[in-house]
């Protein structure tokens, strides 16, 4: 599985493949290892998650942001 470390501008930092085996907690401790920081710190940085997941996000915060943009409107068409 392929998993992604996020900073929180939600912008890939570091891609790593990891088999099928591993969890997404094993992820993070492979990414906290890799910054050689402590946990605390790291969660107050970055996020890991699966490219899946980062890919369905950015979708809904881009759907969300269009219809941010074309405001109220929309909802004055349909009454």
């Amino acid at each position: 599985m392929k998993y992604v470390l996020v900073d929180n501008y939600d912008t890939i930092v570091h891609t790593v493949v990891l088999n099928g085996g591993y969890t997404q907690t094993e992820a993070q401790r492979y990414f906290v290892n890799l910054k050689r920081m402590d946990e605390k710190e790291f969660n107050t940085l970055w996020r890991v998650m699966t490219e899946q997941e980062h890919k369905r996000r950015k979708f809904n915060s881009e759907t969300i942001k269009e219809y941010e943009e074309f405001g109220d409107w929309l909802d004055l068409e349909k009454s």
